[in-house]
């Protein structure tokens, strides 16, 4: 991310890629640290010039999940799932992070995919997955990346195309959290629960509580309830 970042900064094209082999300072949402095993994971940046405005970051989010999802069915053959804003997961642990930031009129999408993974530290464990521990233990990280970067390709050509609504109702199929599933939400100033109602129009999930309000979730971790 960092180094995308300068690269975005000096005015390179879209769809520069940056891929690491590890990370040192592996960088997940809010500043949370990412398991970054040394050649067992794809850790990837790609800088994308997109005819959208800043506004429409959680739009590209979605997009982001969509071919990430896509790209690890192809080449592994899994069947992901997808839970707003930036995991995907595999038999509900989370094999892929997502991130992005705006630098240079450009925006950087972090993607780190779980591949070769034999285990994980003890506190990750329960949450964390790779592709190998998940049933596809021949993944080419190199197959993956070429897939990854079609795929992203393709879905922000949707949201580019064919706009907000399009890239939104493809986000609530392929994601068992997006609609009728009961979540919690932990957020800053506090955790709710209800039942996911979809995502709106600027790609913010929505929750329905028990009291019948409707709220939108701009920010926060959503894990099932």
């Amino acid at each position: 991310m960092t180094a995308a970042t300068r690269l975005a900064r000096e005015g390179c094209p879209s769809g520069t890629v940056v891929v690491a082999d590890q990370q040192t300072a592996g960088m997940g949402r809010h500043g949370r640290s990412w398991h970054s095993e040394p050649g067992a994971g794809l850790y990837v940046s790609i800088v994308l010039r997109l005819d959208l405005g800043s506004e429409s970051i959680p739009l590209v989010m979605l997009a982001l999940g969509i071919g990430t999802q896509q790209a690890i069915a192809e080449v592994a053959g899994l069947a992901p799932d997808l839970r707003w804003p930036n995991d995907v997961l595999v038999n509900g642990k989370k094999c892929a992070g997502i991130l992005a930031n705006t630098e240079g009129g450009a925006i950087v999408a972090g993607i780190g995919i779980n591949v070769s993974h034999a285990s994980f530290p003890p506190d990750l464990a329960p949450l964390a997955t790779s592709l190998r521990l998940a049933g596809a233990p021949e993944v080419s990280r190199e197959a993956l990346l070429a897939a990854l970067v079609r795929a992203i390709e393709d879905s922000c050509k949707i949201l580019t195309n064919e706009g907000p609504v399009a890239i939104c109702e493809m986000f609530t199929h392929a994601s068992s959290y997006a609609q009728g599933r009961r979540v919690r939400v932990d957020q800053d100033a506090g955790s709710i629960e209800g039942v996911t109602r979809g995502v709106d129009a600027s790609g913010f999930l929505v929750v329905r509580q028990d009291n019948g309000m409707e709220t939108v979730i701009l920010t926060g971790g959503v894990r099932p309830a």
